[in-house]
């Protein structure tokens, strides 16, 4: 097994270390240090990517770093086969490089596809965000009854009935608006953003807990929050568009990234994703309370039907016993690697016994399996479309399901060999868990966040 270090290894380390006492040996400030260090913080605050406020992906300074390491340049091309937000797609097209961004969530790629939209006239936009906000100023000024009853329980239980009809009256002027396609996609989106701000309701992530407990002091008003995120996302355009940037191609596409790609063989010069992590967060539940504001779903049903079932497997709300055999494990990766199907094998069978033993009974034993058959179908995938010694990256955390290890990382290192990758590198940036130490029910085995670098 061969794990010599690409080239990108120090400089991704010292982007994205978390570890200060690591990450830095001679004395600098907090302040300075933080502005090195990479987390999905990082897109918060950076235009463009804070247009939607979706913490389960990574910084774009990995990708900042890698184009700048590698040399890519508009002759290039990197791919994404997890896009999610769209981190990758905007800070590739900030850079100059063109991107293939692919994501199975319907919402959450909607989300990509305005964000990496740039093509507007801004004064003509500016225009329009004016006479919208007039618009909305005029209709909320007087007094009005409104019927919100066609919004779900948990809706009516994030927002006060009067901001709840205030976020209705926008999204519906938004609807009938006279403007373009791709400008009601910006009123949506800044609207969609809205919505965890002015909820009482603790919606931060990875889910909403419309409890008192989780509860806000007050109630942000949703016109307030709306016209002050429309005018961020303006001033982001401007700040984005006013650089000297090269004209570039952005691709995103709505597929399940286990499936073949329609790109030729060879053609990608630079993969970099971070993939659902092995931890039970049910990513179809986390845009649970935009879903079904905007109508996309009324149900925790509608939401399986229309995005749970079509992502890969990494939550336990995902599984139903009955569609795997006795057997869940792919006998492919044993062809990949056999001691890597073993070990899997013999953990997959002792979480098949101790979920029996616990109050939950959680299925953590398919999930396992399932996660590692559907991600090397996506390595697969990858390393199919990539240029020889082009590099995939990717940001992995280990899990302890039931206190039982699962070194992700380092599996799929392993198996991406037999996929036909010459060599790998696992380099840990943190550590996770800590937070839950105090829960007596939680598992005591450290666990960390690392970067996978394979190459083909």
């Amino acid at each position: 097994m061969e794990t010599n270090k690409p080239r990108t290894g120090k400089r991704i380390r010292e982007q994205l270390a978390l570890d200060f006492s690591e990450a830095i040996s001679v004395s600098v400030s907090p302040r300075a240090l933080s502005e090195r260090i990479g987390t999905f913080q990082d897109s918060l605050r950076a235009p463009i990517h804070r247009w939607f406020k979706y913490p389960a992906g990574f910084s774009h300074k990995l990708v900042d770093t890698l184009i700048e390491d590698y040399g890519l340049d508009e002759s290039h091309w990197i791919l994404d086969p997890f896009v999610g937000c769209g981190t990758t797609a905007v800070a590739a097209k900030e850079r100059g490089v063109n991107c293939v961004g692919i994501e199975a969530h319907p919402f959450v790629y909607q989300v990509a596809r305005v964000k990496a939209f740039w093509d507007f006239d801004l004064s003509a936009l500016y225009q329009q965000i004016e006479s919208l906000l007039t618009a909305l100023h005029k209709k909320l000024s007087r007094d009005f009854s409104l019927d919100v009853s066609e919004f779900p329980e948990l809706i009516h239980k994030c927002y006060s009935q009067r901001n709840l009809a205030r976020l209705k009256i926008i999204r519906d002027t938004i609807e009938s608006f006279d403007c373009s396609e791709e400008e009601r996609d910006f009123f949506r989106l800044a609207l969609t953003d809205t919505l965890r701000t002015a909820s009482t309701a603790g919606t931060g992530w990875p889910y909403v807990a419309p409890s008192k407990y989780h509860a806000k002091q007050s109630e942000r008003d949703g016109l307030e929050a709306f016209g002050e995120q429309l005018r961020l996302m303006y001033d982001d355009l401007k700040v984005v568009l006013a650089r000297d940037r090269r004209r570039v191609e952005t691709e995103l596409l709505l597929m399940d990234s286990r499936q073949k790609y329609p790109l030729n063989d060879a053609s990608i010069d630079l993969a970099v994703t971070s993939p659902p992590y092995l931890n039970n967060y049910d990513y179809a539940d986390r845009t649970r309370l935009e879903m079904y504001f905007w109508g996309w779903a009324r149900s925790w049903g509608e939401i399986t039907e229309k995005v749970r079932d079509k992502l890969i497997i990494a939550a336990t709300t995902q599984i139903r016993r009955n569609e795997f055999s006795d057997d869940p494990l792919s006998k492919e990766l044993g062809e990949l690697d056999a001691q890597v199907y073993d070990e899997l094998r013999a953990k997959i069978r002792k979480l098949e016994r101790v979920r029996l033993e616990k109050g939950g009974k959680k299925s953590y034993d398919l999930m396992v399996a399932g996660y590692f058959n559907d991600v090397t179908q996506v390595v697969r995938q990858v390393y199919r479309v990539l240029k020889p010694r082009a590099p995939f990256v990717l940001i992995l955390g280990d899990s302890a399901p039931y206190g039982v290890h699962v070194p992700t990382e380092e599996y799929l290192g392993k198996l991406a060999l037999g996929v036909g990758f010459r060599r790998y590198e696992i380099q840990q940036l943190r550590t996770r868990g800590e937070k839950w130490n105090h829960n007596p029910q939680r598992h005591k085995v450290g666990l960390r966040e690392s970067i996978l670098i394979l190459e083909k």
